[in-house]
């Protein structure tokens, strides 16, 4: 009788350690390491942190701190993407939302006072819903594309902004908006804490329940998940409404921060970065799963790159240069058919058994786990059409 269980505790990690390679968060996460690690040896001080007045603060501090925006509109667009979808106009929500607020606040006979800061912020994310609902109502009940429908409010979005404020940079002063731009909790920046529980709360709604799969299903296959009983409309709506909020919430981050709504330059292309992290994150732009991990280290590389630049002295108009660099390299290493030729390199050695340590006499080489070969479905069990192999180590 053969022996199970001494051949079966080698085999659940080789198909972890095969999995994780297969993962394009991998190599979002291999890119940050390599970050961290130049930074580590150009600039010790880099990792250096301090507790001041009970607040954290240092060069990783602050990386957190300023990726707080932009992370917060990448949660938001990651769902949207899975939805087969894009939203080009939240960074035209984000100057909305901050002119609202700073023009209320700067309008009100007691500027200082909280209840002008409760009204402010609620016409702030009012605004934002209505933004939202409008890209939702175009994209999900009238049906045209959102890379257009949504590049309509991106146009338009900075001309509402500057309506609202007359084209003037507004600025007041109030303790709540002061708290929202620099204040702390549990000696955290606040906005960290903020966009740390939203993404809680979008992790524990999209994984706990039902409702991450059937975002995954409209992303796969919009018309077979309405025939399968799926709200297929109400879903994309509804994402097109929570980014929207998101990006209302981190143009009040983002105006705080300064103390004043500059509609023509406030979140000035935070949409691409917002894109840039959720596909870095290893979530394909043609929908179905999705990585809010990768989402989250994806940001983090961005801003990551950014502040190594800015302590290294060097100017600003080489941040989107590095940038560049950075995001070829990580989406050539994500790439499949990249993948497949550095293992075709290494193969007759892997194949051997020798170099990839498989015993030669453990049967026939595994299939290419780039593109795992698709068996045949039996009979009467059907398959579920349009959905990539490759997106099944996501999860």
């Amino acid at each position: 009788m053969t022996d199970r269980s001494a051949a079966a505790p080698g085999r659940p990690v080789d198909g972890l350690l095969a999995r994780a390679r297969r993962s394009p968060v991998l190599w979002a996460v291999a890119a940050l390491a390599v970050l961290l690690l130049f930074n580590l040896v150009a600039n010790p001080g880099f990792f250096s942190l301090r507790i001041q007045d009970g607040h954290l603060f240092g060069n990783l501090v602050n990386v957190v701190k300023n990726v707080a925006p932009v992370l917060l509109i990448a949660v938001g667009m990651t769902l949207v993407i899975a939805t087969r979808g894009i939203d080009l106009s939240v960074g035209a929500v984000l100057a909305i939302s901050g002119s609202v607020a700073f023009t209320v606040v700067e309008g009100a006979a007691d500027p200082t006072s909280g209840g002008t800061a409760a009204l402010a912020i609620g016409l702030a994310v009012a605004a934002g819903l209505v933004l939202g609902a409008w890209n939702g109502f175009l994209v999900s009940v009238v049906g045209i594309q959102p890379i257009i429908a949504t590049l309509v409010l991106m146009t338009a979005g900075r001309g509402i902004a500057m309506l609202v404020t007359d084209g003037n940079i507004v600025t007041a002063e109030n303790p709540v908006f002061d708290w929202l731009g620099g204040g702390f909790v549990l000696g955290l920046p606040v906005q960290v804490v903020i966009t740390a529980l939203v993404l809680l709360a979008v992790g524990l709604f999209t994984r706990r329940t039902a409702l991450g799969v059937l975002i995954e299903a409209v992303g796969v296959n919009p018309a077979a998940a309405r025939l399968a009983g799926v709200r297929a409309r109400s879903i994309t709506f509804t994402v097109y409404v929570f980014v929207a909020l998101v990006a209302a919430v981190a143009g009040l981050m983002v105006t705080a921060n300064v103390s004043a709504a500059d509609a023509n330059r406030a979140g000035l292309f935070i949409e691409l970065d917002a894109i840039l992290a959720v596909v870095i994150g290893g979530t394909s732009l043609a929908g179905g799963r999705y990585s809010l991990t990768g989402t989250v280290v994806g940001a983090l590389i961005l801003q990551t790159l950014t502040t190594t630049v800015l302590t290294m002295g060097l100017p600003d108009e080489y941040i989107r240069l590095f940038k560049a660099v950075v995001i070829i390299m990580v989406f050539l290493l994500q790439a499949p058919r990249v993948r497949a030729a550095l293992r075709r390199r290494r193969g007759p050695a892997a194949t051997a058994g020798g170099a990839a340590g498989t015993p030669a006499d453990a049967g026939p080489v595994p299939p290419d786990p780039v593109r795992p070969s698709v068996p045949e479905p039996a009979a009467g069990t059907g398959s579920v059409p349009g959905r990539p192999a490759e997106q099944g180590v996501l999860r």
